[in-house]
């Protein structure tokens, strides 16, 4: 097996989890099997307790580990199915040490950071390799190099080099060559820093890749090599792209960065074929269609925080031939302006999830608005929980109707917390989490959409639809059509006599890929061009 370790220095969000999955799609397309994994150097044990506005989204895996959005990233671009074991945080590592240690697994000995904190890193890079099986297991280092917290993962890194041999692994470094307008130049010295700091720590990157805004000249690039003490090939351009994040690995097939990776590693493997990745380049920039789509969340100043969503809608688009413009609505903006006003226009209304009350109103004003006008719904979670709040509202005139998460005295508790959650007392890892099993209802949108009588989706939420009134939201036209196979818990709802709204408690936009789009989010972008253009797609 060979091991990619992508580190990152002079500033966090560079880019280092884009960069290692287009590396992995590059890598997959020559025929190699990958998987790639990430380092958080924070002390939450997962970013399941965290805010938005702190972490951004919460992506969760097949087996319902709360992760990274990197991981968001990992997916999209490669078929590698990823596991908990993907994901190691400090707190992860400190916790399990510090367990071995109350069991007595250390004999007596004085617990340190070097060995047992980076032997157990190191454990768990050996771990997903055995159970991945893998050619090439590729490992982003979160943060930045100098931060204090991800000292003991860059000391493990460099020992777990020593031991798997210098032919197996390689050490790939993401820096920042800033442009300074007033000089009106490239600076190159905070990639030096930057390298000169890794190197304190022990490691020499193999690969350079320098996120800029302006090309790389030669002499530049020269420059970089020269003060680095790295070949003049691996100094790697990664420009800002034009169009799309997904335009990233043919720029560094482009850069011969995966015939360099496979030089390093002595993979003897035929060229990536990208043709399939060049269409789907094309129907970003130049779509046969176009369609707006509007976005209505709490979040929306934060790009982050709806990340899967996002993106999950372009893959619609993709699959459409079609170029979609998302419209990010704040939800409290409905509720001072009126949906009408906010929401005219659109081919299509998308209400995601979220937690916590502020913004609920609005939400389920635009739900009404969807309802009414025939317009487009999706919703995700949350999103069909409002959906059904409003319809109890408005349709089955249940005054007062609402969930329990924000009403806990609501006289209608249309949504309600699931019973095994009523005696959780910890917050992090103990909602209902990862896959599960869905049984569509023979004949409903949902069923058309999937083609398939069962399907898996991952889920995160506590609260449900409430089994009590389920007899009169079907009379009134509101189609429970997918539920848990033992028929107890409604997983998708559908409005009868309206183009296109359907809502999951779970959410799909996990398992969209851009070349191979979520069907759910196909048929959104398709009904969203039909309802603009009134030509079916």
């Amino acid at each position: 097996m060979k091991y990619i370790f992508v580190t990152g220095g002079v500033v966090s969000s560079l880019g280092k989890g884009l960069t290692a999955a287009a590396l992995g799609t590059l890598l997959e397309n020559r025929g190699l099997k990958v998987t790639i994994q990430k380092f958080d150097p924070y002390l939450n044990v997962d970013p399941g307790t965290m805010s938005p506005y702190q972490h951004g989204e919460v992506y969760v895996l097949d087996d319902g580990a709360e992760t990274d959005l990197d991981l968001g990233h990992y997916e999209r671009f490669t078929n590698t199915k990823l596991t908990r074991l993907n994901n190691l945080t400090s707190g992860q590592v400190y916790q399990t040490v510090l367990e071995k240690e109350r069991r007595g697994d250390y004999l007596g000995k004085t617990v340190q950071v070097i060995p047992h904190v980076t032997d157990e890193i190191q454990r768990r890079i050996y771990a997903l390799g055995e159970k991945a099986k893998t050619d090439v297991l590729i490992t982003e280092i979160g943060g930045t190099t100098g931060d204090i917290e991800g000292l003991p993962f860059l000391e493990a890194i460099r020992e777990f080099a020593l031991d798997v041999g210098p032919q197996n692994v390689l050490f790939i470094h993401v820096t920042y060559v800033p442009f300074i307008k007033a000089a009106g130049e490239l600076k190159t010295k905070p990639t030096q820093q930057s390298v000169a700091k890794l190197r304190e720590i022990g490691i020499v990157p193999h690969i350079l890749v320098c996120r800029c805004e302006h090309p790389l000249d030669k002499e530049l690039r020269q420059k970089i090599s020269m003060f680095c003490n790295v070949p003049f090939e691996a100094v790697i351009e990664e420009k800002d792209v034009d169009h799309s994040i997904y335009e990233v690995p043919l720029m560094l097939q482009r850069e011969r960065m995966d015939d360099l990776v496979c030089r390093y590693l002595r993979l003897d493997v035929p060229p990536a074929n990208m043709a399939h990745w060049q269409e789907i380049v094309r129907k970003l920039i130049a779509p046969r269609h176009r369609v707006r789509v509007g976005v209505v969340g709490k979040y929306i100043e934060l790009q982050d925080a709806y990340k899967s969503v996002y993106e999950a809608v372009i893959h619609g688009g993709i699959a459409n031939d079609c170029g979609v413009e998302i419209v990010k609505l704040d939800a409290e903006d409905i509720e001072r302006q009126g949906a009408a006003a906010v929401l005219r226009g659109l081919g299509g209304i998308l209400v995601p999830g979220g937690f916590g009350e502020r913004g609920v109103e609005g939400k389920i004003l635009a739900a009404q608005y969807a309802r009414e006008h025939k317009v487009p719904y999706l919703g995700l979670c949350l999103g069909m929980q409002i959906a059904t709040i409003e319809f109890a509202r408005n349709v089955l005139k249940l005054e007062g109707a609402h969930s329990t998460e924000f009403n806990p005295a609501s006289p209608h508790p249309v949504i309600a917390l699931q019973e095994d959650q009523r005696t959780v007392e910890n917050k992090g890892g103990t909602m209902r989490l990862g896959a599960q099993a869905c049984q569509l209802l023979q004949g409903s949108l949902a069923m058309s959409l999937y083609n398939a009588f069962v399907i898996h989706e991952r889920h995160r939420h506590r609260y449900e639809f409430n089994n009590a009134y389920r007899e009169q939201f079907q009379k009134a036209g509101f189609v429970l059509s997918g539920t848990t196979p033992d028929g107890k818990l409604v997983e998708i709802v559908e409005i009868k006599d309206h183009p296109f709204y359907i809502a999951s408690q779970f959410h799909p936009e996990f398992q969209s890929k851009p070349n191979h789009a979520h069907p759910l989010f196909t048929g959104f972008i398709g009904a969203a061009h039909m309802f603009l253009h009134g030509v079916a797609l």
